[in-house]
């Protein structure tokens, strides 16, 4: 097995549907500009509300991927 160095960064990710649409738009957007994401991790969790509702979700997440 080789040794990998891995980094994380730190992205925000929103969505009108759900927090999980959230994380996944969170992940698609990084995975445009960053190669070998292995994992994500929830740092928080809030949201916007309008009229009593809520309108948008926003998802915290740290992404880790490996370095060439």
């Amino acid at each position: 097995m080789s040794d990998h160095v891995y980094k994380m960064v730190e992205v925000v990710g929103s969505s009108p549907e759900s927090s999980d649409q959230a994380i996944r738009n969170a992940v698609a957007k990084a995975s445009q500009s960053l190669d070998h994401i292995g994992w994500f991790q929830v740092v928080e969790t809030r949201g916007h509300v309008s009229d009593g509702e809520v309108a948008h979700f926003q998802v915290v997440i740290k992404v880790g991927f490996r370095l060439d």
